[in-house]
């Protein structure tokens, strides 16, 4: 990271810290997004784990909290700081000192638009979306160094977002038929396509039924068409394989998501735990070896 772009994160109290909060939460929540001021502070302030994000000079570009009640929030960034790795170190120092202090989850209130941005960093959503502050949140929660259980859609699409992101080298995808509802979803197909044009992951997607996701026009299928050095598919023949009844992605840094039937949502994920990834990519490997390539997916036009 250049000198003009370097930060670093301090904790801080409250009363120590509150011009600098004062900075950033109100230019962020009160000016930009118009929450009004008499809700943006509380009296939960005096009592939370604060950090704040300086720049090289010193200067508040980001804040955060950690409440008694072991949530975390009021998470913001200046817009001239976005997408530099701000919000993620704040959000990294948080979790950090929940698990210092013993805690064995930790929650949140998600703006819509920053779920994939939690997701990301293992948050799973939880109940249904509600109006705070005249904005549309989700709720979220973190279950800290154990496997989190996926329950809906909604949690499954967050963890492969968790997965995808965290790939660098490998991502393995063993699916039924590219999972409608889940692998075609916009945030998802962005992320493969992400990591793909970067140019230094082999995503390879194992699939039960090939034919199915074609005649379905599978977004990843026209992806692949895209970057065919980066994604490749093959297609399980063996019966012994085809009546495998589970459906997983795994990275080469520890993270993955197992559905126990490739039919439903239901399964586990986390994103730092490199014994159970590692098994599932061994589990991947034999299937992969086995299986054949679908050349039927080249010369498709979409």
């Amino acid at each position: 990271m250049g000198e003009a772009h370097a930060f670093r994160i301090q904790s801080s109290g409250y009363e120590q810290g509150l011009p600098d909060l004062r900075r950033v939460r109100e230019a962020v929540f009160v000016e930009e997004q118009g929450v009004p001021l008499a809700l943006e502070w509380d009296e939960l302030d005096p009592d939370c784990h604060h950090v704040i994000a300086r720049d090289a000079a010193g200067e508040p570009i980001g804040t955060g909290r950690l409440t008694p009640a072991r949530s975390i929030g009021r998470m913001a960034v200046l817009p001239e700081w976005r997408g530099r790795g701000v919000g993620e170190a704040l959000l990294a120092a948080l979790v950090e000192q929940a698990r210092t202090l013993g805690w064995r989850e930790v929650s949140l209130h998600a703006q819509a638009s920053a779920i994939g941005f939690y997701a990301r960093a293992g948050f799973l959503p939880v109940g249904e979306r509600f109006q705070e502050a005249g904005i549309e949140h989700q709720g979220m929660r973190l279950l800290i160094d154990a496997l989190n259980l996926v329950e809906s859609r909604a949690a499954a699409i967050a963890a492969t977002l968790g997965v995808v992101a965290g790939a660098r080298r490998q991502l393995d995808i063993y699916t039924r038929e590219l999972d409608p509802g889940l692998l075609d979803q916009s945030a998802v197909v962005d992320a493969i396509r992400r990591l793909a044009a970067r140019g230094e992951c082999a995503i390879r997607i194992l699939l039960q039924e090939p034919a199915a996701a074609q005649r379905a026009l599978a977004p990843l299928i026209a992806l692949s068409q895209r970057l065919p050095s980066a994604i490749a598919f093959r297609a399980v023949e063996e019966q012994v394989d085809r009546a495998w009844p589970s459906a997983f992605i795994a990275n080469d840094r520890g993270g993955h998501l197992f559905r126990p039937l490739g039919n439903r949502w239901e399964g586990e994920t986390r994103l730092d735990a490199p014994g159970r990834a590692r098994h599932l990519r061994g589990v991947f490997e034999p299937f992969w070896e086995r299986a054949r390539p679908c050349s039927e997916y080249r010369a498709l036009g979409i």
